[in-house]
């Protein structure tokens, strides 16, 4: 780690508290006069920090860059062990992640980035993810999964974003069977697992998880304004949010990815989802089927009731809401 991480890393892990420049020269083996440089150069790169005489310098919780050394100081238990990769702009994390995990990167293998310029969902559609507005990341998973149970993925990963995005914003989290999640009737976070099959065992090879969260993006492409939406007008000037948020995210995922099949997932996930009771279209390629969406089952498939009485569970696929 170069001398410039280090000592954001101090500032970091005391963001609001002045350090004194002669103590953190001590620490690291240098001069005073480097700590002071590698400060200014954080400074110039958008960091506010604060310099007071006799006292020290102090990273502002206004300063919302998103680094590892951001994330560390919220990360909790488990979520230590992940190896997070922070990029400023990528094509994709899933694309860039689905590459490391194929050369053998570990489970717990993070990318987050600030920005993707190719971002994607699912159905092959774009997730428009501008610069410094969303938090955009992809953890690779290796679990010991069988292909029915690989759809609990997605489901787990959707339950441990919406109790992130609630404990940051108090607001009511609700989830569209599999991948999507609202607040107040506007999609806020998409999901997209990608996996690779080992044949030999009759499982997953590996799991990458992307997840894209609007935090205070605006200015939607005019396909989806209508449609979509931010957790947040504003970012608070009392926390660097998108660490905080990334940190949630990545704690909820630590916890709630270990014990994947015993299921207890599910109850949170039906309480969020809003399609159960609902007259919807099944969607499969160019075509529509009416139906009514009837209940998620313990493999949180979706159990769909069409015109005929006849009964279908999902595992795949998209629906969406029947205006009537």
């Amino acid at each position: 780690m170069e001398l410039k991480q280090q000592i954001l890393k101090i500032l970091e892990d005391s963001r609001g508290t002045y350090i004194n420049g002669a103590l953190m020269a001590k620490k690291l083996y240098v001069s005073r006069n480097a700590v002071w440089k590698n400060i200014r150069q954080l400074q110039n790169e958008g960091y506010n920090i604060t310099a007071v005489r006799n006292l020290g310098y102090c990273l502002d919780y206004s300063t919302d860059i998103l680094t590892a050394e951001s994330i560390s100081p919220y990360l909790r238990a488990k979520a230590r062990d992940f190896n997070i990769d922070v990029r400023k702009t990528v094509t994709s994390t899933n694309t860039l992640a689905k590459e490391m995990a194929i050369a053998g990167a570990p489970e717990g293998t993070v990318i987050i980035a600030a920005e993707q310029t190719e971002g994607r969902g699912r159905m092959g559609r774009s997730f428009y993810s501008p610069a410094s507005t969303g938090l955009y990341l992809s953890i690779i998973l290796r679990p010991t999964l069988n292909l029915d149970d690989s759809m609990l993925i997605t489901t787990t990963a959707a339950v441990a974003v919406a109790q992130a995005i609630e404990k940051i914003t108090n607001k009511a989290v609700q989830i569209k069977w599999v991948n999507d999640l609202f607040i107040d009737g506007k999609k806020v976070c998409g999901i997209l697992t990608e996996a690779s099959l080992n044949i030999e065992i009759g499982g997953l090879d590996y799991a990458v998880v992307g997840i894209g969260i609007n935090i205070t993006t605006k200015d939607f492409p005019e396909e989806i304004k209508e449609i979509a939406g931010s957790i947040l007008s504003e970012k608070p000037d009392d926390k660097p949010i998108t660490s905080v948020l990334a940190a949630e995210v990545l704690n909820n995922l630590a916890d709630s990815m270990e014990n994947i099949t015993d299921r207890t997932f599910l109850s949170e996930y039906k309480k969020r989802s809003f399609l159960p009771g609902e007259e919807i279209y099944v969607l499969r390629g160019n075509n529509s089927f009416p139906a009514k969406a009837v209940d998620i089952d313990d493999r949180a498939r979706l159990i769909v009731e069409y015109p005929d009485g006849k009964k279908e569970a999902l595992s795949s696929g998209e629906v969406c809401i029947r205006k009537i």
